[in-house]
């Protein structure tokens, strides 16, 4: 499989979100298919609904396994799970069983890319109410994905432009972040940055450490936690052999990774890194998944419910999305012939 295109498992997202939309028209044409081979896991019916709010001629083709996608440009292959009802479904608005089905998407995906038969998974956005209302108490697809497959240490990384940045903690209190940035941590982001990072075409990253205090904690008068944790993590990293500086001032950092002076910077919490990167543009970036078996990359936008069932949602964070999935993938199978890798134990 390493010298052909790599087969992504795109996920619907929630039925009621512009995600449908999204994929009729991010998946019709020659240039979806000229890095990677597509298949939508999802339902045929709501699909071909999409295609034509969208104004679409492309045809949508209900699959059971991927040894059946037709790899036409035409067609949009869909796995079809085939739970949703057409008849009862309210665009926009939030209903426990559209949450039930887009954890559906999920599971599938990950289990066909988990058994080799995917290459990496896309995923569309999901709509968190929906989901807990559903029975599924997760935080979002971070914390799915390393629940389903059993990965111990997972981070987020956000990608738009030349941008990278991961994260110590995410959905978490600002008080309980700031009680996470602690070495271990800090050093368990840092292998897995490197690592993506590496698995994006970088060979020796370059990782700039945010602060977590103002200015970096100008030398412990707006704050310790510099000194006492982070300062140690960098030089415990340099010690086993990362390209790791800092830390830097958290609102000169990621400026300096856009300048690619940095190949990625590690935010010390979720607002530090998601405000430097959204800054770029919403409809630009793309969410990563490290520390999975599998790659995994998202679009890094909501359901965007208001522009459910128009026609008029933006596809750029999907399509970057999935380049970078299969640039990704593609770097993986190349390496090591296999799109699934081994986790470390907790």
């Amino acid at each position: 499989m390493t010298g052909e295109r790599p087969v992504l498992a795109v996920t619907m997202g929630d039925p009621a979100g512009t995600g449908p939309e999204l994929l009729a028209k991010a998946l019709v044409g020659p240039e979806s298919r000229e890095y990677s081979r597509p298949i939508v896991v999802g339902s045929a019916a709501v699909m071909e609904m999409a295609i034509r709010i969208v104004g679409s001629d492309a045809n949508v083709r209900s699959i059971a396994s991927t040894g059946e996608m037709a790899d036409d440009p035409s067609v949009i292959d869909v796995l079809d799970l085939d739970n949703v009802d057409t008849n009862d479904l309210k665009r926009g608005q939030v209903c426990p069983s559209n949450g039930e089905a887009a954890y559906r998407y999920i599971e599938r995906a990950v289990e066909i890319t988990m058994k080799g038969d995917a290459h990496a998974v896309v995923t569309s956005a999901i709509n968190k109410k929906a989901l807990n209302e559903a029975g599924y108490h997760f935080d979002g697809h971070t914390e799915i994905l390393a629940h389903l497959t059993h990965a111990p240490r997972v981070t987020m990384m956000l990608v738009a432009d030349t941008l990278r940045i991961c994260h110590v903690s995410t959905h978490v209190s600002l008080r309980e972040a700031i009680d996470r940035v602690r070495p271990e941590r800090i050093l368990d982001v840092v292998r897995l940055a490197n690592g993506g990072v590496k698995e994006m075409g970088v060979e020796n990253p370059r990782i700039a450490i945010a602060g977590l205090n103002p200015h970096a904690g100008e030398g412990g008068l707006f704050g310790s936690e510099e000194e006492q944790y982070i300062i140690p993590a960098v030089a415990q990293a340099n010690e086993e052999g990362y390209r790791v500086s800092g830390p830097f001032a958290g609102d000169t950092v990621f400026f300096r990774v856009l300048k690619e002076q940095f190949d990625c910077g590690i935010a010390m919490y979720h607002d530090q890194g998601h405000v430097a990167a959204k800054m770029l543009g919403i409809w630009l970036g793309v969410n990563v998944t490290l520390g999975l078996p599998i790659i995994r990359t998202s679009v890094e936008h909501g359901t965007d419910f208001d522009n459910a069932g128009t026609g008029r949602g933006d596809p750029r964070s999907l399509q970057q999305a999935l380049r970078l999935g299969a640039t990704m993938a593609s770097n993986r199978l190349r390496k090591t012939g296999s799109a699934i890798v081994e986790v470390c134990p907790s």
